[in-house]
């Protein structure tokens, strides 16, 4: 689900609003700087966020088939420069995370800092995206910075962007340090309403990050049918029907396969052992026979009105073909598509795609020729990490810093130059440095008036990358005084050579102290 964005007061304003009624809602608001959001509203909410990217769709989980995102309508924006920089106030830091923590030692390389990270999201098709980040200080340590772009969608109506969370040290699918679900976004209020690109900055609250994976917990049939997150079934064959018998006895599901005709018996024989057959769909719903039934280990079940099942002694057993309650199993369009069984395949034209398997019940007495299979069940253990800011640290925070200054850039770029060169892969890290440029940046497409700009080749998906003066690659920390929003091809010689950040004024710091007060929690009770 798509949200648009809260200006502070509360009142829900659209980009199509008159510019009248929008100047009168922002003077009523309390401070009409900021704006909010929420991005996952409540813990069960964000379990099932961090579920879903960790989550198998084929070979790899979502995280690893995510793309990098630009709003950008071309590869390059038509950047052109003019006048300077005038603060709307003094300079302002905020030291980062382990500041206290002195450094003697000399380090002549570049260090990446641990707070770097991909943010990971939906865009408004519905396609997963990712863009770059860094943990970032705060009160409760549970802060993220990025480009505004990257939280919600400037191009369409002003819809927050769905399933958003951050993976420090992201690398191929892996979550070394835990995922961590955006709980609010905020944003200035003039990036929320009017698309000021100008405003391209976002802090985001996270919520405690989880690790979800590992072997893997075995649980009853019951609690992986209720369990919300990754689950896993692993289907075992054992050798005869007293295995089978003993384990199905202590509440393990099973399945019997292979029967011969020369197998089948009626239910009054002494020996006999219920089982089910799989069917198809039209046989089945010819079958007319009587009640629904179920089988589990060697009992049979009556389905009563009440939707519960009651526990049928050999005598009461129904007769053979009579029908057992069917399975309905949610599939990803390659299993579907892959599926050659019995099974009904259905889908409802939203992307959801299920596979309805259909069984009869029948009698057997143990031969060797019948195939024993038990089936065992496993979750995805989701384990609570801690705060964001305790596992990687986080940056400082500086505004109304003056032009000129060192900055080093570290992001994920991967998208191809405009004529094509594919530099970057953004499956590692990248940095740059290099001094920020004394003019301001204007880009009339992007709404752009005054960014930074910075020498830079760094492509798309380093969307949202922090811009840290005062780097310590000793401490791995320094001070976020931007964020890269554009990229440039200043020499039109079809290859990146600028990246442009809004400048960081008071403005930036009342969104910023805003995010930096907030609590968040723990999304595991």
């Amino acid at each position: 689900m798509k949200r648009i964005l809260l200006p502070a007061g509360g009142a829900l304003l659209a980009t199509g609003l008159l510019a009248a009624g929008l100047v009168g809602t922002a003077s009523a608001n309390a401070n009409p700087d900021w704006a909010s959001d929420t991005l996952a509203k409540d813990a069960p909410t964000a379990a099932e966020t961090a579920a879903f990217w960790t989550e198998a769709n084929g070979t790899a989980n979502r995280l690893a088939q995510a793309t990098s995102y630009t709003t950008e309508t071309v590869k390059a924006s038509k950047l052109s420069s003019s006048g300077g920089y005038t603060p709307d106030g003094k300079p302002g830091v905020v030291a980062p995370i382990g500041e206290e923590k002195k450094s003697t030692s000399v380090v002549k390389n570049v260090n990446l800092p641990k707070s770097i990270g991909k943010v990971f999201f939906l865009d408004a098709a519905g396609k997963p995206r990712w863009c770059s980040a860094t943990s970032i200080q705060s009160k409760y340590r549970n802060l993220v910075s990025t480009a505004g772009h990257c939280v919600y969608d400037d191009k369409a109506n002003a819809q927050v962007l769905d399933h958003w969370v951050f993976v420090p040290g992201y690398y191929q699918g892996k979550t070394p340090w835990g995922i961590y679900v955006g709980k609010t976004a905020y944003v200035h209020y003039d990036f929320s309403v009017y698309n000021d690109r100008d405003r391209d900055y976002a802090f985001v609250t996270v919520y405690n990050g989880v690790q979800i994976g590992g072997p893997g917990k075995e649980v009853s049939y019951k609690e992986y049918q209720d369990y919300n997150g990754e689950k896993v079934e692993k289907a075992e064959t054992v050798a005869t029907f007293e295995e089978y018998d003993k384990l199905t006895q202590k509440g393990y599901v099973g399945k019997v396969e292979d029967v011969n005709a020369s197998d089948e018996v009626g239910p009054s024989y002494k020996d006999a052992q219920p089982i089910s057959v799989e069917t198809d769909k039209w046989t089945y719903e010819k079958n007319t026979s009587h009640g629904l039934y179920g089988v589990r280990g060697n009992d049979v079940y009556a389905a009563t009105r009440n939707g519960g099942w009651d526990k049928l002694s050999q005598r009461e057993w129904p007769a053979a073909g009579s029908k057992l309650l069917p399975k309905v199993t949610e599939v990803t369009k390659t299993e579907y598509d892959a599926y050659k069984g019995l099974g009904y395949k259905a889908t409802d034209g939203k992307g959801n795609y299920t596979i309805t398997s259909y069984f009869i019940l029948k009698y057997t007495k143990n031969t060797k020729s019948v195939k024993y299979t038990i089936y065992r069940y496993f979750i995805k253990p989701t384990a609570d990490v801690g705060r964001l800011g305790d596992n990687v640290g986080g940056q400082g925070f500086t505004w109304n810093q003056k032009a000129g200054q060192t900055v080093y850039v570290f992001g994920y770029p991967e998208a191809a130059h405009p004529d094509g060169n594919k530099a970057f892969t953004g499956v590692t890290p990248k940095w740059v440095y290099g001094k920020t440029q004394a003019k301001k940046y204007v880009s009339a497409a992007d709404k752009v008036e005054e960014h930074v700009g910075l020498k830079s080749s760094m492509t798309s998906g380093s969307d949202g990358a922090p811009w840290l003066v005062k780097y310590s690659s000793a401490k791995r920390l320094g001070y976020v005084n931007g964020t890269t929003s554009l990229f440039g091809d200043t020499d039109g010689n079809g290859r990146i050579d600028t990246n442009t950040s809004p400048y960081f004024d008071g403005e930036t710091a009342t969104v910023y102290n805003k995010a930096a007060a907030v609590w968040s929690g723990s999304i595991i009770k």
